[in-house]
């Protein structure tokens, strides 16, 4: 981990930022499966969302040095893109692209995730 005087020095150092990237990574992989006509709809926006809390978290994180308040407000949109995840998840298995092992899965590590960032929006109070 890159830390400078003690602190994290970038986002991806984040131990939260590190498990949603991997779970990000088995997402993608596993809508690119999902049939051709969910790939600009439900695979697209299940990709986007769980990629969209390293994202947030990675200019929230850039942003922090101006302003704690405006990292607090990309953590919670980073939290609003988690459960915008958890959503698609059930929708994704509910029509039968995932096995109920893989949505357990997700939505164990996305409940993980979830719980890790309102613990680091809290810390920032």
């Amino acid at each position: 981990m890159e830390k400078t005087g003690g602190y994290i020095k970038r986002a991806r150092d984040l131990e939260v930022y590190k498990r949603a990237y991997a779970v990000s990574l088995d997402v993608h992989g596993a809508t690119l499966a999902f049939p051709k006509i969910e790939q600009y709809a439900l695979a697209d926006q299940l990709r986007r969302s769980s990629k969209g809390i390293c994202a947030n978290l990675a200019e929230g994180f850039a942003k922090q040095t101006h302003s704690k308040f405006e990292f607090a407000r990309f953590i919670s949109m980073a939290l609003g893109s988690c459960s915008e995840v958890e959503t698609w998840v059930s929708y994704a298995f509910d029509l039968g692209y995932i096995t109920q092992a893989q949505r357990d899965e997700w939505l164990q590590c996305y409940a993980n995730i979830h719980g890790m960032l309102v613990k680091l929006r809290e810390k920032l109070k």
